[in-house]
């Protein structure tokens, strides 16, 4: 199953990563670093694929609250035993400004964290992976800086 997640997750990765460019203005070059792209598959208890899909709509507002992208999502129509697989695309960290625009969000919309957070979420999901990876890249991206980093190495000897 690890072999299908870990395709899965590479053939999904430049699509959502070139949707997502779409979506967002570019951004300047002295911008903060940005985190890795993330993939999170989930097994839903039964019953509780409506809730769950709610419940990353509802988050996603608290996501934009705080200018952060939303969570891209996918639905199983065929393979594994998972039932949605979550895309969170490349953000920056947010500034103490939106940190306090996403508190103000999650108290408006009667959300929690921590602890509660958890036993929701847990309410609901069967199963979980999640994913973190480097990309989207070119396999001779890769290659380069592969090369580039031995050569660093051996003219340090």
């Amino acid at each position: 199953m690890m072999k299908h997640l870990v395709l899965a997750c590479a053939l999904l990765a430049p699509a959502a990563a070139q949707a997502q460019a779409k979506k967002e203005p570019p951004v300047a070059a002295e911008a903060a670093p940005l985190s890795d792209p993330a993939f999170e598959l989930f097994r839903l208890v039964p019953g509780q694929t409506e809730a769950f899909i709610r419940s990353v709509a509802i988050w996603d507002q608290v996501n934009a609250a705080g200018g952060q992208p939303k969570t891209q999502l996918y639905l199983h129509e065929d393979g594994e035993g998972w039932d949605v697989m979550l895309y969170k695309p490349p953000r920056a960290a947010p500034t103490p400004e939106q940190s306090a625009a996403m508190a103000a969000k999650m108290k408006e919309l009667g959300l929690v964290g921590g602890p509660l957070f958890f036993i929701g979420l847990r309410e609901k999901v069967a199963d979980h992976a999640h994913l973190v990876m480097k990309g989207p890249m070119l396999s001779e991206a890769w290659v380069a800086e592969l090369d580039a980093q031995r050569a660093d190495l051996a003219a340090q000897k």
